[in-house]
């Protein structure tokens, strides 16, 4: 695996200035497309699964995170409060008091159940000067994350149908888990709520976990402060373990924020909370990324999916466009073709136009593989690549015989 704080770097991906500070990395507009693309995948991915898109403010007041647990438990990886108006406000650690707010922003039926809430929001985290590292340690992030209310019968079948989106996902990006951990509590911290909730929700993972057919460790003193979670863990370049996604079962926080829905027997119950993120922070992923696939990202992903090699003509670019891909003219002056090929060796394809091709409406597309593929009209080749693309998959477009 390549170490992606150099590779991305080099590949113009992303970088940082001591006038904007440490552990807040920028993106520029190769690593912007990447993020992009990943941000559209996973939106369709969550609106297909039944997600419901929302927006909130990355500021809450301090009381807020009081009521969550937050305050008192994570207080230290937390920005200081500001002053506002004679109210204390703070830059939030995660997104989850703000989606509890928004589920008793109204009364609620058992018939909306299970209502899943997903947001790609920011969230901010006092990390300390020695444990920052290029995109998988920062202080700013965006976070997939989701949160599903819903009765106790389904909160099951809502973290495995989570688990099951994050293999998905996993597939697609072409990620391989390092293993799957169950994070316990352990000595020496604090935890909130009984020891009931807890092993409820334990076993309910664990049921989880098995039903899926995986092996699973368990990890004790990883589990969140409210309550269990399974966590999928990936390795870095140095064989480091890091989390990328979670699962989590939470009894306690519809507690805090007295959620409730109207159940068919007309009494109010209490509504389970399911987290879930599909593949973290932004930073974190692309940084997984980079280090997996070397710069050579998916078809699908990747910041340029297209290079036009022109002789002659360089109007496939525009065309490709049309296509929905994302394409750059590499031209003549740039050197020899030659030159050029390797210039663009992580772009997946290359359209080659030399002076036959151009007069026959034609194009002779080279993969990042290496593999020579026959001229074809331009408008075949560029409506195949496009198809391929759309099916979010890790392998080069491959046209029928």
């Amino acid at each position: 695996m390549h170490d992606h704080r150099k590779l991305g770097r080099e590949l113009e991906l992303f970088d940082t200035d001591p006038l904007i500070g440490a552990g807040l990395p920028y993106w520029l507009p190769a690593g912007a497309a990447v993020r992009h693309a990943l941000e559209e995948y996973l939106r369709e991915l969550e609106r297909h699964a039944g997600y419901q898109h929302v927006y909130s403010p990355v500021l809450g007041k301090r009381e807020l995170y009081e009521i969550s647990g937050h305050w008192s438990h994570y207080r230290d990886s937390m920005y200081p409060p500001m002053e506002l108006g004679g109210e204390q406000v703070v830059l939030r650690p995660s997104l989850c008091p703000h989606h509890a707010l928004l589920y008793r922003s109204r009364g609620r039926s058992y018939r909306e159940l299970p209502l899943r809430l997903a947001e790609l929001g920011g969230q901010y985290r006092t990390e300390l000067s020695g444990v920052l590292g290029g995109m998988t340690r920062v202080r700013a992030m965006q976070l997939n994350d989701a949160h599903i209310f819903c009765t106790l019968d389904q909160a099951g079948d809502e973290a495995r149908a989570a688990l099951a989106m994050i293999r998905q996902a996993y597939a697609a990006l072409g990620i391989e888990q390092a293993r799957y951990r169950l994070s316990l509590p352990g000595p020496g911290r604090k935890y909130v709520g009984d020891q009931h909730i807890w092993e409820q929700a334990t076993a309910m993972l664990t049921g989880v976990l098995d039903d899926s057919g995986l092996a699973w460790e368990p990890g004790e003193g990883e589990a969140a402060f409210y309550g269990p979670k399974i966590d999928v863990q990936v390795a870095d370049c140095a064989e480091r373990e890091a989390t990328l996604s979670t699962v989590q079962v939470d009894f306690y926080q519809p507690e805090q924020f007295d959620l409730h829905y109207t159940g068919a027997d007309g009494a109010r119950h209490r509504p389970v909370m399911v987290h879930r993120s599909i593949v973290g922070t932004m930073e974190r992923a692309v940084a997984h990324l980079i280090e997996r696939h070397g710069g050579a990202f998916p078809d699908w992903l990747a910041p340029e999916q297209l290079v036009v090699l022109p002789v002659t003509d360089a109007q496939v670019a525009q065309r490709a466009a049309e296509f929905g891909l994302r394409a750059r003219v590499v031209e003549p002056q740039s050197g020899t073709l030659n030159r050029r090929i390797r210039s663009s060796r992580l772009v997946p394809y290359q359209a080659v136009i030399g002076a036959r091709e151009a007069a026959d409406g034609q194009v002779a597309v080279r993969r990042r593989d290496g593999r020579q593929l026959p001229p074809r009209p331009a408008a075949a080749a560029l409506a195949g690549i496009a198809a391929h693309v759309a099916e979010h998959v890790t392998g080069l477009w491959e046209p029928a015989a």
